[in-house]
């Protein structure tokens, strides 16, 4: 997958909005807060020195937004039917590190950025930060009010089959491509051990089977890493690359 397929899709991805395409643009800003990527990148810059994993989390963040009713910060929400105490997103994290954009931003601009947008810049500045490619953001969201709950549903898990997660996307109006270029964002970041312990220990239900798919080095390298008897939900790895576990990995066109 090049880098020029993940930003494509990662751009189609920001596109899911529910206010029209044609009132987003990259320069959206440029009048009312013309320093608001600056801005963004600087609070990213300072969480990073307290937590090496925001810049996954933003990503991460932004894909469970724009999956559930398009890009509208419903994520965001708080109350008793969140989409964020929904299931899919109890694992979700970065809230803080919006919340401190949002009051720099309000510092600078108030009442201007959406927390749409400021989500959506921050997944971006954060893919790049990391060592990823970059875009631009199509701008100029607005933020939903409501919280889609029931929709947190759509949300692919890890879990389920490669023609139920293609259903999903096509839904979204996104392709195969599309489904691979997004998947490839997981060269970043932690997965729990919670996540694929089956796949080490009870492939297709048969007591220490390994996922024969699984290289057998690799496979070996996760079970140090996730002993079966210290098996602990909480304890987390990198789902790709163990040792490339901070960086984003891209390749060339």
């Amino acid at each position: 997958m090049s880098s020029f397929q993940m930003i494509t899709t990662l751009f189609l991805l920001a596109m899911m909005v529910g206010a029209s395409i044609s009132q987003l643009s990259a320069t959206y800003y440029a009048k009312t807060c013309p320093n608001v990527s600056s801005i963004v990148r600087s609070v990213l810059q300072q969480a990073e020195q307290n937590d090496i994993w925001i810049f996954p989390k933003l990503v991460r963040l932004h894909f469970h937004d724009c999956f559930v009713h398009g890009c509208d910060a419903s994520l965001l929400l708080n109350g008793t039917d969140s989409e964020k105490t929904a299931t899919p997103n109890l694992s979700t994290d970065g809230y803080a590190v919006i919340d401190d954009i949002k009051t720099a931003l309000e510092k600078a601009c108030p009442r201007v950025v959406s927390c749409a947008d400021i989500l959506a810049l921050a997944a971006q500045i954060s893919v790049s930060l990391g060592g990823g490619p970059t875009w631009k953001v199509p701008l100029g969201r607005r933020d939903s009010r409501t919280a889609h709950r029931e929709g947190t549903g759509t949300i692919p898990t890890g879990h389920e089959s490669l023609a139920n997660i293609a259903t999903l996307f096509k839904s979204m109006g996104l392709d195969s491509t599309d489904l691979v270029a997004l998947s490839g964002v997981h060269t970043f970041g932690r997965a729990r051990c919670a996540a694929f312990m089956d796949r080490l220990y009870n492939f297709n239900n048969v007591s220490g089977k390994i996922d024969p798919i699984l290289n057998g080095t690799y496979a070996k390298t996760l079970r140090q890493l996730c002993p079966k008897v210290e098996f602990d939900r909480s304890r987390r790895t990198n789902f790709a690359y163990v040792r490339q576990q901070v960086l984003f990995e891209s390749s060339k066109p």
